[in-house]
Formats: C-alpha cells, sequence, structure tokens
C-alpha cells in the first residue's frame, strides 16, 4: 500500500507544483528554502497513518515513521518540523482528495452526514482554538460540539462528493445541497432530514428517495425505489469505517487547519482501501 500511495501522491504533486509555480507572481524564479523532505513524502505518511492503528499521530511519527520508514524516506524530520508542513500542504491535500479520490456518479447515490466531535460537549466553553469555526450541533445521538462532514457515495460505496461544515448546518441546507449535488444525477436516497431535498433539487433530474414521517400521508412507491430505500443503511457503515477504523474522530485537534487536514486525510485513506461496502442490486430489477 505504501508504494501505491507514494505512485499516485507523487505523480499528482509533481504536475501541482509545475502549475502552482507558473500562477505565483515572482513566476517561480524567486528563491525559496526547500523542506528536506519532498511534499509527495509528507501527504504519503498522512494517508497512511489512519491504517496504522495508532489513535495519536505523534506516538505513531516517532514510534512508527521514525524507525520503521527510514529505509524508505532517507530525510525524515523532527515531528515539529513535520507539523509546520503538514499545515503548510492543506490546498494539495485537498486538490488531491477532490480530483483524485473520489468516485463518478453511477446513477444510484446515498447521501448523509456525519457528526465529528472535536471536544465534549460539556467542555466546550474551554475550546477556544477552533471557536470560529466549530459549532453546537444535534445528531440523532444527541447533542455534540464539532463539525459535520457531508457525504455521497455511490451504489460501490466509493465517496462522489463530501462537504465539511460547523455542527449547527442543516442536512437540508439549500446551498450545501446544491454544492453537493452538482454531479449527481438519477435517483438519490436519503433519510427524514432530507425530505424538503426534493423541492431544492426540482427540475435537476434527480429523484429524492426517503421515508415518510407519522404525520404525512403514505405514498405507493416502486418496488425498486423501496429496495434501494433498505440499502440506505450502507453510508452507515461508510461513516463507520470512517469513524472506527480510520480513526476520522478524536479530540487532540490544537488548530482548524490540523482539523481540515486530518480529515481530507482520512477520506483520501478510505479511497484507497480495498474493500468497501457497495450495494447488491439484481440486474432483473436495474433493467
Amino acid at each position: 500500500m505504501l508504494t501505491t500511495i507514494f505512485c499516485h501522491v507523487d505523480d499528482f504533486c509533481n504536475h501541482f507544483e509545475k502549475k502552482f509555480n507558473k500562477q505565483l507572481l515572482c513566476n517561480g524564479k524567486k528563491r525559496r528554502r526547500k523542506s528536506k523532505i519532498k511534499a509527495s513524502e509528507v501527504m504519503t505518511i498522512l494517508f497512511l497513518f489512519p491504517y496504522s492503528g495508532y489513535k495519536n499521530f505523534k506516538e505513531y511519527y516517532m514510534r512508527d515513521v521514525l524507525k520503521n520508514y527510514s529505509n524508505h524516506f532517507h530525510n525524515l524530520v523532527s515531528y515539529s518540523r513535520f507539523i509546520e508542513l503538514k499545515q503548510q500542504l492543506i490546498i494539495p491535500i485537498s486538490l488531491f482528495t477532490k480530483h483524485y479520490c473520489l468516485g463518478k456518479c453511477t446513477g444510484i447515490s446515498i447521501i448523509d452526514s456525519c457528526p465529528i466531535r472535536t471536544t465534549h460537549f460539556k467542555r466546550r466553553h474551554s475550546c477556544l482554538a477552533m471557536r470560529s469555526f466549530v459549532a453546537k450541533g444535534k445528531s440523532s445521538t444527541g447533542w455534540f460540539y464539532g463539525i459535520k462532514l457531508h457525504i455521497i457515495i455511490n451504489d460501490k460505496g466509493e465517496i462522489i462528493n463530501f462537504s465539511i461544515t460547523p455542527g449547527n448546518v442543516s442536512d437540508a441546507n439549500k446551498l450545501l445541497l446544491k454544492s453537493l449535488t452538482k454531479n449527481i444525477f438519477g435517483k438519490l436516497v436519503c433519510d427524514k432530514g432530507y425530505i424538503g431535498a426534493s423541492k431544492t433539487l426540482a427540475g435537476r433530474k434527480i429523484k429524492v428517495i426517503h421515508k415518510i414521517r407519522k404525520n404525512m400521508k403514505n405514498v405507493l412507491m416502486d418496488y425498486f425505489d423501496k429496495l434501494l430505500l433498505k440499502k440506505r443503511g450502507i453510508i452507515e457503515t461508510v461513516n463507520g469505517i470512517l469513524k472506527e477504523c480510520l480513526s476520522l474522530e478524536h479530540s487532540r485537534h490544537r488548530s482548524i487547519s490540523g482539523l481540515i487536514c486530518h480529515v481530507l486525510s482520512t477520506i483520501s485513506a478510505y479511497h484507497f482501501r480495498p474493500k468497501k461496502p457497495c450495494v447488491i442490486v439484481p440486474n432483473m430489477l436495474i433493467s
């Protein structure tokens, strides 16, 4: 997995640096101090962290990277210097995640939000570092203090699109839905929190499939749509993999840039996961 991730990331970084240097005002001719370790190596180490089994990045870097990866990365820097380089690479990490780690829409999409707690709800008043971005929100499991990760997956379990918002942003927010469903077509399966999405997505050739509330009238549903609605729980499995297996959620963030960088690295790491949960639908129903 190390070789696979590094080859993809290194090709992207070489292409990105050429384009980025041309956009600079000095046209890339100004002398800038280069780091010993390459940007592709830093990104590779970040993407390997969710698969390491460590819950603390400092322990992972000090005990695993510096000892076991010294043969692969010959110019490893100190932990404090690595954190500085990590925060400087938010733009290339976000571009790599958006352009290389997202799947394509197949006509069957599932949308849901995942609350990410940055600190305990009772200690939210003492969390001052990220107060400008983190907010209080409520999910199906109760109140939380943190952010929300809104994702859309296809029937293959690949993440099509995602968005990071404060915890108090509604799932059915109009601007949020328009940006998330920009390249979506076909059928969109969701829960009751997206009931108002059908009006927002009117005229987009997107059929929103959701359950009805108790105070709503019962409506006949196509058998294939009813089957897709039963398969909606597959996105909960994806959220579980991101949180439990890839350590998406923890309370050790000290800055907004570190929080966003961790979320993007986790989504990129999920892209390289060999087995993803998928929706198996009989071919006779698709036709």
